[in-house]
């Protein structure tokens, strides 16, 4: 009904004009003398007529309403070919839209190359770098000393900015890196926690790990990076007392600590790219992508990652790891 009441205003204009005509053609008839039913039949033939020609108009309307409702949902690079104009302004109309959709089309291209073309660089940059970052660690490891330590928690993480890197240009890439398998979960967490032993010690923060001895379905790469990232803001936001991680059923792995904790009012954003809250403006390292990131790559894993905090009593990470259940045949 709207598209009829529509039209109708649309032709408003040719109605006023026969309506007008009529009344002419009546006057000039009475004012004659004439028999005005004389004028009034043939009113009453053409608007008949003219109600068969504008039924099968608005018919018309109709049915290229209906093609351009159709050709809304599609997108540009999908819009073939659009509905015959029916006059000068609907053809021109179109030569508009088809030259905005070449342009866009144009666009699109252009930015895609551009990004192949960056992804490709950093990749290469990441691989290239990761040479004197695996030298570095070598040599950092035939020693322990205090000063060996620290130099060691420091190219941690530079190791950790260079697989976010890694990481970002892989999830917005197309290709997909992902793959499923049944995993320990207990050795995940052991190969992440690893990677910050030196730390631990150094600093005297307590470790209170209790083992899961839970299986799941998962990619152990993207989780550990995951993992890696919570334990890693876990350690860079507790000055002292311990890091505690432990599975609550059915299987939520939580990674809780005893930090500065955060700020109510930056709670519902942390996840937010590019956000780093009161916490980062005091800590200028924090570039407020690790957080985006592990939710991004949970999402990925069919996973969810919350966070509960406590300003001055801690911060704890759930990451709900149940989604996945192995079929076996």
């Amino acid at each position: 009904m709207k598209l009829f009441f529509g039209y109708i205003r649309q032709q408003w204009g040719v109605l006023l004009a026969f309506g007008l005509f009529a009344v002419f053609f009546c006057t000039s008839f009475y004012f004659y003398g004439l028999p005005v039913e004389a004028a009034l039949y043939p009113a009453l033939l053409c608007a008949l007529t003219g109600g068969v020609f504008f039924a099968a108009d608005f018919y018309r309307v109709y049915h290229k309403h209906r093609e351009l409702r159709r050709l809304q949902k599609l997108s540009a690079a999908m819009i073939g070919a659009l509905p015959e104009p029916d006059n000068i302004a609907e053809a021109d109309c179109q030569a508009v839209i088809m030259s905005l959709i070449e342009e866009a089309a144009r666009l699109e291209t252009e930015a895609d190359a551009k990004y192949r073309d960056m992804a490709e660089y950093y990749t290469l940059w990441v691989h290239q770098i990761k040479t004197p970052i695996t030298s570095m660690r070598l040599t950092l490891d035939k020693e322990d000393s205090p000063l060996s330590r620290k130099l060691s928690s420091d190219l941690l993480q530079i190791e950790q900015y260079v697989e976010m890197v890694l990481a970002f240009l892989r999830l917005n890439s197309e290709s997909s890196d992902y793959v499923f398998r049944e995993h320990s979960l207990d050795e995940i967490i052991r190969q992440a926690v690893s990677k910050f032993a030196a730390e631990f010690i150094d600093r005297r923060i307590s470790l209170d790990y209790t083992s899961t001895e839970k299986k799941i379905v998962t990619d152990d790469k993207w989780l550990s990076l995951v993992i890696e990232q919570t334990l890693s803001n876990a350690l860079k936001y507790t000055q002292e007392g311990k890091i505690k991680i432990y599975v609550s059923e059915p299987t939520t792995l939580v990674i809780e600590d005893t930090g500065i904790g955060i700020d109510p009012a930056d709670l519902p954003r942390v996840f937010e790219k590019g956000y780093t809250g009161y916490n980062g403006r005091t800590d200028k390292r924090a570039s407020g992508l690790g957080l985006y990131l592990c939710k991004r790559i949970c999402a990925k894993l069919g996973a969810e990652i919350s966070i509960a905090s406590e300003q001055g009593r801690g911060t704890k990470v759930r990451i709900n790891l149940d989604q996945y259940r192995l079929t076996r045949e």
